[in-house]
């Protein structure tokens, strides 16, 4: 699993011009799964980003996590963070799991998230998203398991 954390302002994903998952002050994550990833990986790799300390505490250094400010999370599944574009111009996503593996990681994912702060947005799977953001700092982090 490969995730891109995102700490953001705010952050809004839309289908066909419809909100389906919006937050404000927290964590964008754009989660792409790969053929051998399992469950135990979306639950550790879900704690991991809940824990992640990326937020600035009294001293303005990063020493806080999502949970310690009351940030809020939204996470749109990703399968092009698998691209490879080593070779020619066009990338392959062979790398990608197919969505009958996918979504059912990506659900788990979600749902760890929400088991341990208890609430979290969603993207749509398997759809063609518009998401906005304003990214804070900015900071953007890249976590692979």
């Amino acid at each position: 699993m490969r995730v891109v954390i995102q700490k953001v302002s705010s952050a809004c994903v839309s289908v066909d011009s419809n909100v389906v998952g919006k937050i404000d002050h927290g964590l964008l994550i754009l989660l792409g799964i790969t053929h051998e990833d399992t469950l135990e990986h979306a639950q550790s790799l879900a704690q991991k980003v809940v824990n992640l300390r990326i937020f600035p505490d009294s001293d303005g250094k990063m020493n806080c996590s999502v949970q310690d400010v009351d940030g809020e999370i939204l996470v749109v599944s990703q399968f092009t963070l698998y691209g490879n574009a080593a070779k020619g111009k066009r990338p392959s996503f062979i790398q990608a799991a197919r969505p009958e593996k996918a979504r059912p990681l990506y659900e788990a994912f979600v749902e760890e998230i929400r088991s341990l702060v208890g609430a979290c947005e969603m993207g749509e799977f398997g759809a063609h998203m518009d998401v906005a953001l304003v990214n804070d700092g900015p900071v953007t982090i890249l976590l692979e398991q």
